[in-house]
């Protein structure tokens, strides 16, 4: 009998007391997480986005930086009539409500006009081909210079005026015209004493030109 009461203190005791341990780091551990995550998170503290849009990036990031934001610049583009360096896009957008410490996603006017280099295109394509590879490489397609040749065939590529050849590099938002072969434009003078060797035709108001 007396053997089975001290047992019975024995492991009483010992489980009560391990029970016990075990209940105080559970509220420990439950207390030290929730801590960890206020803040982690920030729990309660959030900012308004401000609009950095159109303001140069030192100032942007200036702006972002007296609200505990981080401005990072992921992107540029090219916008001739903007200042080099100025904000041109963000994200979140200006007025957004966000955590303290957020990134700021910027994009910024580049400082040059970006180049793209000429293709193999002037006596290998046709004009639908070569309108669709400019296109697809960036360029801008001026208007259509037509001249004696097979029709409806690239004789050459002209830049502001200028001939240019296969690996030239040339602004991408220079206008790329396309000497086009035409039999119906032959050399020679008409009546009035005006060439005919080549003309240059320009879309007509409210014309739309065909993408292919």
């Amino acid at each position: 009998m007396a053997r089975e009461d001290s047992k019975k203190k024995f492991f009483g005791s010992y489980v009560f007391r391990n029970i016990l341990a075990m209940a105080l780091v559970a509220v420990a551990l439950c207390i030290v997480l929730w801590i960890w995550m206020t803040y982690y998170t920030k729990h309660g503290e959030s900012v308004d986005v401000p609009e950095v849009k159109g303001m140069m990036i030192n100032d942007a990031e200036y702006a972002l930086e007296e609200l505990d934001l981080v401005a990072v610049v992921v992107d540029s583009a090219y916008v001739r009539k903007q200042p080099a360096g100025i904000v041109l896009e963000q994200k979140p957008e200006g007025g957004s409500r966000v955590k303290s410490g957020r990134e700021i996603y910027l994009t910024i006017n580049q400082k040059q006009t970006p180049m793209n280099t000429i293709p193999d295109i002037a006596g290998n394509c046709s004009r639908r081909e070569a309108e669709a590879r400019l296109r697809a490489l960036g360029f801008k397609i001026g208007p259509m210079e037509f001249v004696p040749g097979d029709p409806d065939w690239v004789i050459a590529l002209k830049v502001n005026g200028r001939e240019v050849y296969t690996g030239e590099r040339v602004p991408n938002d220079a206008p790329v015209t396309l000497v086009i072969g035409n039999t119906d434009y032959g050399s020679g003078e008409d009546e009035f004493g005006d060439s005919l060797d080549s003309e240059i035709f320009e879309p007509l108001d409210g014309y739309e030109e065909e993408i292919f």
